[in-house]
This record gives C-alpha cells, structure tokens and sequence, in this order.
C-alpha cells in the first residue's frame, strides 16, 4: 500500500512518528538517535525512516513547511498506514520574554488565523490542542532526563514573510497569550482531532521578536538534541 506522498507499505511505520519540518532533520535523527534505520518513504524528497529507541519502535518523517504541508502528510499517516501518534518537533520566533533563545516549549494550543480546519471539516474554532495523555508522556520523559521545558500558547502562521503592523505580534501575545510562532500545529492539532488520534508539538526558540536574539547553525543543534531527546524519550514513558 502506498499513498501519492508516500511509498511506504503497510506496517513501515511505527504507531509513534516524530515530526521535524525538514526532511534532512528527519535523517539526522534517524541516522543519530535510531537503531536500525531503514528508509521507508523518499517522495518528493520527504524523507521517512523507522527504527528503534531503547528498543522501542519509532518513526521519524519530514512535514514540510506550513500548514498545506503537515496536513496531507499527518492525515495520511493517521488514515492510511495506521499511526497513533504525531509528535511535531521543530523550531520557533519567540513572542514573549518568557520564552528565551534555546527554550523548549511544550505547546498547550494553537492558536491560527488560518482556514485549514474550517476549510477540511467545517471547524470554526480559531484554536486548536494537542492530546492530553501525548503531553503528558512529554512531561515525564523531559522530567526523567532533567530537561526544562515551558508550556503555552503558540500562533501557528500561515504566513512567514508578513506584511503587518509592526506591533502584530504583541497583539497576539497580549490578546491570545502566543508564546512563539510556528507554521504547521494548528492543522496537526486538527488532524489528530478528525481522526481521533493523538499529536503533540515541541519547539525549540531558535529567534526571537522581542529581544532580536538570532541563533547559529551550531547552536541551534544543541537546543534541538535536547528536544529530540524529549520526544524519543517519550515513547519509553
């Protein structure tokens, strides 16, 4: 069985599936944290490997960036090749001075402007949220390792390069409570909800609004082992 996006059969993926944005990600991880990597999926260039975790199964497969993205790729893996559980796993614009440079932060909603859950089912919400037991999971294996982490709102855009008041973000900060910004997990949050399955979402501040603070490749990859080891960490819990 395989689907237009993904060459995968029947029984290649893990019921757990770690979502970075870009598929290269997705092969690091497989290449850095997995036992056993195998290459299930490459169409398109949207890598997708499945392994073992301290002998735990687990997938790892790019989303791509946005929303459009995220959304075939999530609602075929919960559909067609039945995954239980989507952990997104990517970077973030802090809002907030709450959320520093190299933060991880367990998002508890997302809230969009977007059209995708009206557009798919009718949804008329403007938030979206994450499965309870998923985060919970997170929490542990983040308390288990020593990790800090911070919860809240996150704004996930539809747009990455905005022409907007300067202040827009503030706003949506202020007004909605938006730790940071990201691109794809109030469609994934969707998903999960229409399918009645399970999706969560790890970012690490990788820039931010308020200070300006940008990180470098370098850093970034320490920030993002860490996370990675929260959601791997997971799976155990």
């Amino acid at each position: 069985m395989s689907t237009p996006h993904n060459a995968a059969n029947k029984g290649d993926f893990a019921k757990t599936v770690l979502m970075p944005g870009d598929p290269l990600r997705a092969q690091f991880i497989a290449e850095t944290f997995l036992q056993d990597a195998r290459l299930v999926t490459d169409v398109r260039g949207m890598l997708g490997y499945t392994g073992t975790y301290e002998g735990a199964p687990v997938s790892v497969m790019g989303s791509g960036m946005g929303m459009p993205s995220i959304g075939i790729y999530s609602w075929e893996l919960y559909t067609q090749y039945g995954v239980e559980n989507i952990i997104r796993i990517g970077s973030a614009g802090s809002y907030s001075p709450k959320a520093k440079i190299f933060d991880v932060i367990l998002a508890t909603g997302a809230y969009s402007e977007s059209s995708y859950a009206k557009t798919q089912n009718g949804f008329a919400g403007d938030v979206t949220r994450p499965s309870p037991a998923l985060c919970g999971a997170l929490r542990k294996s983040a308390a288990r390792q020593g990790i800090a982490m911070i919860e809240g709102m996150i704004h996930s855009s539809d747009v990455f390069y905005r022409n907007a008041a300067p202040d827009y973000w503030e706003k949506l900060r202020d007004e909605k409570g938006c730790l940071a910004v990201e691109m794809e997990s109030f469609a994934l949050f969707h998903n999960a909800a229409a399918t009645g399955k399970n999706a969560a979402c790890l970012i690490t501040v990788s820039d931010s609004f308020v200070s300006h603070e940008e990180t470098t490749a370098e850093q970034r990859q320490k920030s993002l082992t860490d996370m990675m080891k929260i959601a791997l960490g997971s799976i155990l819990e």
